[in-house]
């Protein structure tokens, strides 16, 4: 299939497209309970008197709740025993009450008080006058500083120790979540590709992705849009200029956007007409870099070590060596949930075994300055017998979407 034959037109892709988001459940009421209870019997472990949440992923993870972050302070602190108590400025205690998913107290402070400190009498009070507070890694430092200030009989360690490893085991319907919202994402690559032609741009392209993701129901409009034609390709996170498209031009493509609140991201590259023999050469070796990196992946491999079998492919075949460009300048993954990058890191120095639940993108790109690069990017999630796709990568760069296996 040579790309540019028959194309479509953005209005033309967008009429034919149904909501995707139908019949597809947020987590429910009964698993944040689970996961609350999980991350307090973390806490007594480590010996953890209270974890606050602030305006984070953290806290729609453990409360359901989502709050936009700003200089006033809604949060929520989790007692290693005991229910939850949110803090919210008091004009708001009655907004707050009605996205409650969770039963817990809610305590308010005016504009002329202190939240930070209403933070530290609520752990007080809950019968922790002294003793270790974990911060949510997401605080603001203005937040953090004011804890600090206010809290100078408690220690203060950073909330990462306790919540990441809850959300970096996913549940079955967290993986369900994840697996539907990248099946929407690559249906709108699919679509981005029929649009192409030359002299599109790349605003062009972007604006198409950003509206068929809407029209196949994610959230909101893409939280990932990078559309590179041509030499830009081989920046990994674009240029701040547009291009236009030519024929021999590698394509490159890295979107995504949520689904009730969890993310989809994936990246594919082509070329718009008949790809050339580097091109082929350097999508090879990009493909094989992918396997390798699966290959490795199997439940108690360290991180590090499924970075260390993507990069022994691309060095091999004269790259890098390390982050060297030419070659891989980045990790070869990153975790995915309710954010798009979180933990696990595949990279080296992430010693994380790999554990069933753990979900995390595969991404070597290959990066030559002057030419183009090529990255693609799929995600695995993680079982008892290994690893699996949640969506079929890339077969090849003539059939970037398999469509000859479906005709």
């Amino acid at each position: 299939m040579t790309l540019g034959v028959g194309g479509s037109t953005a209005e033309a892709e967008l009429a034919k497209m149904r909501s995707m988001r139908e019949g597809v459940a947020r987590i429910g009421d009964e698993e944040l309970r689970t996961r609350i209870a999980r991350v307090q019997s973390i806490m007594r472990e480590q010996g953890i008197a209270a974890l606050h949440l602030d305006s984070s992923t953290s806290c729609l993870y453990f409360a359901g709740l989502h709050f936009k972050l700003t200089e006033r302070l809604h949060g929520v602190v989790v007692p290693a025993e005991g229910d939850l108590v949110y803090i919210a400025p008091a004009f708001e205690a009655e907004r707050l009450r009605a996205m409650m998913r969770v039963p817990g107290e809610v305590r308010c402070w005016d504009e002329h008080e202190s939240p930070t400190a209403l933070v530290i009498d609520t752990v007080r009070d809950l019968g922790y006058p002294s003793g270790t507070i974990a911060v949510d890694p997401a605080t603001p430092f203005f937040t953090f500083d004011g804890l600090r200030r206010a809290g100078n009989s408690y220690s203060f360690v950073n909330g990462t120790t306790v919540t990441a490893a809850c959300r970096m085991i996913k549940s079955p319907a967290e993986i369900a979540l994840i697996k539907h919202a990248m099946e929407l994402t690559l249906e709108v690559h699919k679509a981005a590709a029929r649009i192409l032609r030359e002299g599109i741009t790349t605003t062009a392209v972007a604006d198409f992705i950003s509206r068929a993701h809407l029209k196949l129901g994610t959230d909101a409009a893409p939280n990932v849009s990078i559309v590179l034609f041509g030499e830009p390709t081989a920046y990994p996170h674009g240029v701040p200029y547009p291009q236009t498209l030519k024929t021999g031009d590698m394509v490159l493509i890295d979107i995504g956007a949520t689904l009730h609140g969890y993310q989809s991201d994936l990246t594919r590259t082509y070329v718009f007409g008949e790809p050339s023999a580097r091109q082929r050469e350097i999508w090879g070796l990009e493909k094989r870099a992918t396997e390798a990196a699966f290959a490795a992946a199997r439940p108690g491999a360290t991180c590090e070590s499924v970075d260390a079998a993507a990069r022994r492919v691309i060095e091999a075949a004269g790259f890098g060596p390390g982050y060297a460009v030419p070659g891989l300048p980045h990790r070869t993954g990153h975790g995915v949930g309710l954010d798009v990058h979180e933990a696990p890191y595949i990279v080296k120095g992430d010693r994380t075994p790999l554990a069933p639940g753990m979900c995390f993108s595969n991404e070597p790109m290959i990066c030559i300055y002057g030419e183009f690069g090529i990255r693609l990017e799929d995600h695995i999630y993680m079982t008892e017998d290994g690893p699996h796709w949640f969506t079929p990568p890339s077969p090849s760069i003539d059939d970037p979407f398999d469509v000859g296996s479906a005709q």
